[in-house]
């Protein structure tokens, strides 16, 4: 036995009026289409339903029964209309979104303040990972999106996947107050061709820049020191152990004793992505919160 649940719900409104020719009028049928509708519903049920009179109908004991299972349906689809409604307009809901360090403590936070703002109703939940770590919260659906980067010659290219680019992420030098270029507007690699170096450690991406950088200024870099993260790469130059490149959106909170150098171009500038897998349709909260990285992103680079 399948039964058509709209066929049950144009049943249940027949037994709500107590007429087929009330409910055709309401529901802008003629009577002859409600009747053929109702008797498939009883060639489906295997049994009357109904019993016709002239003043009306009369459920059977199946109808009542099967009419009372129609009110719940209706309930049920009322329920879910509601709770679609407010999904999409963002009065409820869940969002799950990676991020990378330097980006949470950039230009992360607006979006999230803009978004809450916004949407407190909606759940948002920021997981924060490396690169690889990132795939994997994608491809295993953990998150909906997530901010990445790359730079020129390893630009992410999958067929898997959809990239919106956010911003571009200039890089910047770091020496130490009392570095003898520490004055300067701005300055170039090859001026400090002679000066010990601070990269990242763990073959970080960052510290392939810095030597792809270097050497097409035309000399090795000479590494002091390897930091694991920018906040140790800064305490490191402002104690004068050696210069460093770091892109501008890990310099949100810049260490006392550490002055910033625009980097003269040519320059490893990385870009600041938007990633998701190609099939997964963005939800409309997705959609919103995407909005607001492009607004942080346009604010972040003005600034």
């Amino acid at each position: 036995m399948v039964l058509d649940v709209r066929r049950i719900l144009l049943f249940t409104e027949v037994a709500r009026r107590g007429s087929v020719t009330a409910t055709a009028r309401a529901l802008n049928y003629t009577p002859s289409a409600v009747s053929q509708q109702v008797s498939r519903l009883e060639a489906e049920a295997g049994q009357p339903l109904l019993e016709r009179h002239a003043r009306g109908v009369t459920l059977t004991d199946a109808g009542r029964a099967l009419a009372e299972r129609g009110e719940r349906i209706e309930r049920e689809l009322t329920a879910a209309e509601n709770e679609l409604a407010d999904f999409a307009g963002l009065r409820a809901g869940t969002l799950r979104v990676g991020t990378f360090p330097t980006v949470g403590a950039s230009l992360l936070p607006r979006a999230v303040i803009a978004f809450r703002e916004a949407h407190p109703e909606v759940r948002l939940t920021v997981r924060s990972a490396r690169i690889a770590g990132l795939w994997a919260m994608l491809e295993n659906r953990e998150i909906e999106m997530s901010l990445m980067w790359d730079y020129d010659w390893n630009r992410i290219d999958r067929e898997d996947i959809v990239v919106a680019p956010l911003a571009d992420d200039p890089p910047a030098l770091l020496v130490s107050k009392d570095h003898p270029l520490a004055g300067r507007s701005s300055a170039a690699l090859a001026d400090f061709a002679d000066d010990p170096w601070i990269t990242r450690a763990d073959h970080h991406p960052v510290a392939e820049a810095l030597a792809r950088s270097c050497h097409a200024a035309g000399f090795e870099p000479q590494i002091a020191y390897e930091a694991h993260d920018y906040q140790e790469a800064q305490a490191m130059v402002a104690a004068g152990i050696g210069v460093a490149l770091a892109p501008t959106l890990a310099l949100e909170g810049t260490r006392a004793g550490v002055s910033v150098l625009p980097l003269q171009p040519p320059a490893p500038v990385r870009r600041i992505l938007l990633v998701r897998m190609s099939d997964r349709v963005l939800t409309p909260a997705a959609q919103a919160f995407a909005g607001f990285l492009r607004d942080a992103a346009s604010a972040g680079t003005a600034s």
